[in-house]
């Protein structure tokens, strides 16, 4: 009887650990509104790289020399990608990526995914075809994931980080 009783408030202690293990439901901390006024924001912030209108693109930046864009570098020493601080350096990139030649954004806007992480920042990430001649590219257009940290300064959301990654070719299937 003693081995049933321990076996049971063992398993009673296992599962009431379990239990108080298990987080809490996840709660949005942004509402649908503020997820799609981030979302509108996105598209503006796509249409201003497309037109190249460098000064709207920098007011859509937080203005902090913790800002941060990743992208492509034209500089062997940084490697191939790289990230720039603060607005000055975001600026510039920006203005030399813009003025190599054509550059088109496509985000595929059925994909866009924006969740608040607090009630002051929120996460986008969107799949975007890119078609760009700088540092090396081509003009052709390549697939690239754009993954944006949004910041709320005062009423306005602001791009904290802006990552662009290359999306690597699939493997060649071997025979």
């Amino acid at each position: 009887m003693y081995k049933t009783l321990f076996a049971a408030a063992t398993a009673l202690t296992f599962s009431a650990g379990s239990l108080a293990a298990t987080p809490a439901a996840y709660k949005e901390p942004l509402n649908a509104q503020t997820l799609n006024t981030i979302k509108s924001e996105f598209g503006s912030l796509m249409e201003l790289a497309n037109r190249h209108d460098f000064k709207a693109l920098h007011e859509m930046f937080w203005q902090s020399p913790s800002a941060l864009l990743v992208a492509k570098s034209a500089i062997p020493a940084e490697g191939n990608w790289a990230g720039v601080w603060g607005n000055e350096a975001i600026d510039q990139k920006l203005h030399d990526i813009g003025s190599s030649g054509p550059v088109v954004l496509r985000p595929d806007y059925s994909k866009l995914k924006v969740v608040g992480l607090t009630r002051d920042i929120a996460q986008s990430y969107a799949p975007v075809n890119i078609t760009v001649s700088y540092a090396g590219q081509d003009g052709t257009p390549k697939p690239f994931l754009m993954i944006i940290n949004w910041i709320k300064i005062r009423k306005d959301w602001k791009v904290a980080s802006e990552i662009i990654l290359p999306v690597p070719p699939a493997p060649v299937a071997k025979s």
